[in-house]
């Protein structure tokens, strides 16, 4: 058994705990088991679970893994403090707030000997799984991707950072990219800021990644990519999945640290998460020049 602690207790820390409690029989998630929770604030138990220090979280040898579902600007210091205590760590995206932090944790990690797990339950969802399905085989011409959400909060990081599941989808359905260009429009008295990136495949088509949020935006992607033989203009409807998406991640992340996933696997997916980290620090660096 794996003795586990999460840090931040918002939705998905009450989610991390829920998930452990009742994981998905049969499961490699069965494996876990959660000691505690750590926050800032004084709590009364969680579901039954216990609040602990964090000093008691990396110095007690019955737990080895930690869940940081923090703001994102305190997922790096987090990640550190738990990865120096030999502890496997899985987190929100994004771990760190640029490229090169990121890629020292992932070094650290394999250090340490031990597993560090980016969440990325936006490859999950069943309405991704129907897109992938729909453009793979197909090649693309020209696309965009535009995000609507509401307003941020400052330590939520630059819209690169904070929307980087939508880069993730990008990345993930059409390979390798560059960018080629990018700006930002903000509106701070109004809580507004769109950021507007040019992307490019590594056969040259173009790609825009539109990261627009506001005060009353709706939480909505709206797609435009064209292929050789087609058009979609929408993301495909389909069913709610059986499996929630944080259980997804939790019964992949306990994979890793059975040891049920292959190291090519395990290789690519960490290129796709540090190259995701290279474009977000790109178009950053271009926002504000």
């Amino acid at each position: 058994m794996f003795g586990a602690v999460v840090v931040g207790i918002g939705t998905a820390g009450w989610v991390r705990i829920r998930d452990m409690l009742t994981p998905l029989p049969g499961s490699p998630a069965e494996k876990l088991n959660v000691k505690g929770f750590i926050s800032r604030r004084s709590l009364d138990d969680q579901q039954g679970v216990s609040q602990i220090s964090l000093e008691e979280a990396v110095s007690r040898e019955d737990i080895h893994v930690a869940f940081i579902c923090t703001e994102n600007a305190s997922h790096e210091d987090n990640v550190r403090t738990f990865l120096q205590a030999g502890k496997h760590v899985c987190v929100e995206y994004p771990m760190t707030m640029n490229y090169k932090s990121a890629a020292e944790l992932w070094d650290f990690a394999q250090e340490k000997g031990v597993i560090l797990h980016e969440e990325h339950i936006e490859l999950l969802s069943e309405n991704y799984k129907v897109l992938k399905r729909e453009v793979e085989g197909k090649v693309l011409q020209e696309g965009t991707l535009h995000f609507t959400g509401g307003a941020l909060k400052p330590d939520f990081g630059f819209l690169a950072f904070s929307g980087i599941a939508r880069l993730t989808w990008l990345v993930d359905l059409f390979g390798e990219l560059s960018v080629t260009a990018a700006t930002i429009e903000e509106n701070p008295g109004n809580n507004y800021s769109k950021m507007t990136a040019k992307l490019q495949t590594s056969d040259n088509k173009p790609l825009t990644w539109i990261e627009e949020r506001g005060p009353g935006l709706p939480r909505d992607k709206n797609i435009n990519f064209r292929f050789d033989s087609c058009t979609l203009t929408e993301i495909p409807p389909a069913p709610r999945g059986a499996v929630g998406l944080f259980m997804q991640d939790l019964v992949n992340f306990s994979a890793k640290l059975e040891g049920q996933v292959s190291p090519e696997e395990l290789q690519r997916e960490k290129t796709r998460i540090l190259h995701c980290f290279q474009l977000a620090e790109r178009i950053q660096q271009l926002c504000q020049s």
